[in-house]
């Protein structure tokens, strides 16, 4: 299984499909390319999982957050991902450094996805059953990725 269908897997157990991520892209992209597709913003999503940075970003936060599931993190680390500590911000540096490959549009359009957590990324966050610290701002960071990803190719 190549590296790329590793990440789609990982991603799957979590409950995260690419096509969710994909439709954020187009709800980020689609008022300034009309002519974009869901099917698009899917290969710039599976673009982005290819990266071998996103994808130690991804290995990384994903154990983290299983860990914490099975209590099995120190203290007070392991309290602080119970809680989902708002002054905890490791999260979003991960997520952050997705984005810096794709420029101040993938940057902003993070900020944006952290504040609004749409789509999957509210699931995710939402959720009481499973801890997602992590994941959900991978998520947004990946969707930004892409969508600046989108805009770039789109200049011109």
């Amino acid at each position: 299984m190549d590296d790329q269908k590793k990440m789609i897997a990982l991603l799957e157990r979590r409950g995260v499909r690419v096509e969710q991520i994909a439709d954020i892209v187009f709800r980020l992209q689609y008022p300034y390319h009309p002519q974009l597709t869901l099917q698009d913003c899917v290969e710039s999503v599976k673009a982005v999982l290819t990266k071998r940075d996103v994808q130690y970003a991804i290995y990384t936060g994903v154990a983290l957050d299983e860990l914490a599931e099975q209590k099995l993190l120190p203290e007070p680390l392991q309290s602080i991902m119970e809680k989902d500590e708002s002054l905890y911000g490791v999260d979003e540096v991960m997520a952050l450094g997705i984005t810096h490959a794709y420029g101040m549009i993938g940057l902003t359009s993070f900020g944006y996805l952290d504040k609004k957590k749409i789509g999957i990324i509210r699931s995710l966050n939402d959720e009481t059953a499973r801890i997602h610290v992590f994941l959900d701002d991978l998520v947004a960071g990946v969707a930004a990725a892409a969508s600046a990803r989108i805009a770039h190719r789109q200049q011109g």
